[in-house]
């Protein structure tokens, strides 16, 4: 008889974006305020690159493992003129399919089975799943009451197997926007231990109420540590492409190359040059739609003040999400699973980052503002009835 293996995929957590659309697609008319994506798509431009470009010889044929050369100089360009990060060989900038697959070639470049990497809680369960599949520990360093950074609680969890320290910012799911000064901080860390800094910078575009994304690849004397993370997902509309990537130290190119090639080949090529067209839109496209979603947000705001009697709300100016802290002894998928079943609106429970106790993250940056104010309300009179026991 069949005797199934034990499985490091048995100790990996189910991703729950799938198990929450399953909820939702049971209970039709329901809003969701769970996926973090955009309203928008891709720009017209990123479409007509493609036209324009399946003409050429090798359209159809594989590519560079690490991206085609013409969205390679396009991003150091932008690199250097947005995020201040200066490339000088372009096999430190490799094209990725999204950010999450960033994630893993920059994982299993470093690790080896048994190596810890330090995330902030609340983690992004993605990174969590991804650090678990390579066989490495995950130890969750906690951040303070309104998710910002804990130096010292950073510095007290390195130990001899640690590799990395993972931030991000603009965070998800908190929507919190970590100072440079602390990313600084981060860094130096990493370099006085010899660890990498992972930062994942996938909502550098989505900032409110003044605040600043910095990216810690800027600093110079932490080059060789600094491993940066970036994505279209978001700012371009470009989820389903498929379409991030990543910023290397040199030394860590061949690694990388050997291991995007066993996994991918290369990135898919009719999404790479849609990339193409659409960063030579540039940043003013993201520009202009951030606007509306900024309005949804503030209305967003304002309708959680209702619940500032049975939630904490910590203020979030990045990404487009708030977690909120609900009083109550109900686990959080109970109260997703009723707010869907009986509320017809969705959010992601908090577990899936890591925490104990009813956390909700809610996301806001697909919704028109119709739609977000019909979604915050039925969300509002959910919380309240569950919360309080209404009938």
């Amino acid at each position: 008889m069949f005797q199934p293996l034990s499985s490091r995929m048995q100790s990996v957590q189910s991703p729950i974006i799938p198990i929450v659309g399953d909820l939702i697609r049971q209970t039709p008319g329901t809003i969701s305020l769970g996926q973090g994506v955009v309203y928008y798509g891709p720009p017209a431009q990123a479409i007509a690159q493609i036209t324009e470009s399946m003409s050429e010889p090798l359209f159809h044929r594989y590519q560079a493992v690490q991206g085609i050369l013409p969205l390679r100089e396009l991003i150091q360009a932008k690199l250097n003129l947005e995020n201040r990060i200066a490339i000088a060989d372009l096999d430190q900038i490799v094209v990725t399919a999204g950010s999450n697959m960033g994630f893993m070639n920059a994982v299993l470049a470093i690790t080896q089975p048994g190596d810890q990497i330090i995330l902030l809680a609340p983690y992004y369960f993605n990174h969590e799943m991804a650090i678990t599949i390579a066989g490495c520990q995950p130890v969750v360093v906690e951040t303070d009451a309104n998710y910002q950074l804990l130096l010292t609680a950073i510095a007290a969890a390195i130990t001899s197997k640690t590799r990395a320290i993972v931030t991000i910012s603009p965070n998800n799911p908190t929507g919190v926007v970590y100072p440079e000064s602390s990313l600084r901080q981060v860094n130096q860390l990493c370099q006085e231990h010899g660890l990498y800094h992972i930062s994942d910078e996938a909502y550098e575009y989505f900032t409110y109420d003044g605040a600043q994304h910095f990216s810690p690849g800027a600093i110079a004397e932490g080059t060789d540590q600094t491993i940066s993370l970036f994505s279209l997902s978001k700012a371009y509309g470009f989820a389903s492409w498929r379409i991030g990537y990543m910023v290397i130290p040199a030394h860590l190119s061949l690694a990388v190359q050997k291991i995007q090639d066993t996994i991918l080949i290369c990135p898919p090529v009719v999404s790479q040059y849609a990339a193409l067209g659409a960063l030579q839109v540039g940043v003013c496209y993201c520009q202009d739609k951030r606007v509306a979603i900024a309005q949804v947000r503030q209305l967003m705001l304002e309708a959680l003040q209702e619940l500032t009697d049975i939630c904490t709300i910590p203020t979030a100016t990045g990404a487009f999400y708030f977690l909120l802290r609900v009083y109550t002894p109900l686990p959080a998928m109970t109260v997703v699973q009723r707010l869907i079943q009986d509320y017809q609106v969705a959010v992601i429970p908090g577990d899936t980052f890591g925490l104990t106790g009813c956390y909700l993250r809610v996301a806001y940056g697909a919704l028109t503002q119709a739609t977000a104010s019909e979604g915050i309300e039925r969300l509002v009179k959910g919380l309240r009835a569950i919360v309080l026991k209404l009938p």
